[in-house]
C-alpha cells in the first residue's frame, strides 16, 4: 500500500501539505494542490481512514436504522441511501432493529461513536429517547415528524383519502383498520386519517389490533375481521394484507366479492399476488433521497473542513404524497 511518505516524496512536497490537499485542499495553492492529487491517484494512494478521523475529528461513516430489512418497503429505502452517498466520502452502516423500540435505542447510542450521523427511518423509540440520541451526534428522521430534529415523512392524507372516497363510492358503509404497532408514528397517522376521513364520509370505522406489521399478523387479523360483519379492511401495512388475503383463501372467503381488502406501502408482491392487491403507494425512493440529502447537509454545516463549504440555509423538504392504485381486492357490496 503506498503511504503518504511516497506521494509527499514524488509530487516535492512535505507530508503535511499531502495531508492538507486532500484534506483541506482550500489551504493549499491551485498547482499544488493538482501536483499533490495526480501523485496520489498515479501511485494509488488511499487516506487511511482510522487516521483521518483522528486528524478531522469524524469517521466518515453514517448510519441507517430500519424497524425490519425482511419487510421489502424498506429495501428501496435501504438502496436508495446508499445509492444518495455512493458518490460522497462517507460510507453507509445498517442497523435492523426488528421493530423493537430497545433494541433501536441500543443500536443507535452504539452508532453515535462510529458514524458522524444516522439517519432513522420510522423509529419507534420516544421522542424523548430521539431528542436524547440527537443531543450526541446529528440525526435526521425519515417517515416521522419532530419540531426539534429534522426530520421528513410521508402525507398519508391524500392516498388513504382515495382509498375512502374509493370503497365508499362501491357502496362501502362499514370497515375494519387493522391497525400495526402502538409505538409507531405511521399507524397513528394512518388512523388520524382514516377516522377523519370515515367521519367525514358517513362511513363506520372499527379498529382492530394492534397487529404485528408482518404477514403473520395479517393471517391472524382476517378471522377477528370478518366476525366483526364488515365489508372491507384497511391493513397497516401491504404484508398484513398479504396475510388477510391467505387465511380468507384458506377458509373459502371470496375476495373481493365477500370481502375487499386494501393495503399500503405497494410492495413488489402486492401486483403479484392473485387477486393483485389494491394498496396506497408510497415514494420510498423519494424518501429516501430526501433524508439523505436532509443528513448530508446536516453533516456539511456541522464539518465544514475538509474542503467542504456549508451549504445555504436548507429549503424545506418536499412533500412526499401518497396515492392509491387499484387493483383486484376491492369491489362493490
Amino acid at each position: 500500500m503506498t503511504s503518504i511518505r511516497a506521494v509527499a516524496l514524488a509530487a516535492g512536497v512535505s507530508v503535511s501539505t499531502v495531508s492538507r490537499a486532500i484534506n483541506n485542499p482550500e489551504l493549499v495553492n491551485a498547482e499544488t494542490r493538482r501536483r499533490v492529487l495526480e501523485c496520489a491517484d498515479r501511485l494509488g494512494y488511499r487516506p487511511n481512514r482510522a487516521a483521518r478521523s483522528l486528524v478531522l475529528g469524524r469517521t466518515s461513516n453514517v448510519g441507517l436504522i430500519v424497524p425490519d430489512i425482511a419487510n421489502p418497503v424498506f429495501a428501496p429505502f435501504i438502496k436508495g441511501v446508499e445509492a444518495y452517498f455512493r458518490d460522497t466520502d462517507y460510507a453507509v452502516f445498517l442497523a435492523d432493529t426488528d421493530e423493537d423500540a430497545a433494541t433501536e435505542v441500543r443500536l443507535a447510542e452504539a452508532m453515535v461513536e462510529r458514524a458522524d450521523g444516522l439517519i432513522l427511518c420510522a423509529p419507534r423509540m420516544s421522542g424523548m429517547r430521539v431528542r436524547a440520541i440527537a443531543a450526541k451526534t446529528t440525526v435526521v428522521l425519515a417517515n416521522r415528524l419532530s419540531r426539534t430534529v429534522p426530520s421528513i415523512a410521508l402525507d398519508f392524507g391524500p392516498g388513504i383519502a382515495q382509498a375512502l372516497s374509493h370503497l365508499n363510492a362501491l357502496g362501502h358503509r362499514r370497515i375494519a383498520f387493522l391497525a400495526g404497532p402502538r409505538d409507531s408514528w405511521s399507524n397513528r397517522q394512518r388512523r388520524k386519517f382514516l377516522t377523519a376521513g370515515c367521519a367525514e364520509r358517513g362511513i363506520e370505522l372499527i379498529e382492530l389490533g394492534p397487529y404485528e406489521p408482518k404477514f403473520t399478523g395479517g393471517y391472524r387479523a382476517a378471522d377477528e375481521a370478518l366476525a366483526t360483519g364488515v365489508s372491507a379492511v384497511f391493513a397497516y401495512n401491504d404484508l398484513v394484507a398479504l396475510g388477510v388475503l391467505s387465511r380468507l383463501h384458506a377458509r373459502g372467503v371470496r375476495v373481493p366479492d365477500d370481502l375487499s381488502i386494501v393495503g399500503f406501502d405497494d410492495v413488489p408482491t402486492a401486483s403479484m399476488v392473485s387477486p393483485p392487491l389494491t394498496t396506497v403507494a408510497v415514494p420510498i425512493p423519494a424518501l429516501a433521497r430526501a433524508a439523505s440529502a436532509m443528513l448530508l447537509a446536516e453533516l456539511r454545516a456541522a464539518h465544514p473542513d475538509g474542503g467542504r463549504v456549508a451549504p445555504p440555509p436548507r429549503p424545506p423538504a418536499p412533500e412526499l404524497e401518497t396515492r392509491l392504485l387499484i387493483r383486484s381486492t376491492t369491489g362493490p357490496t
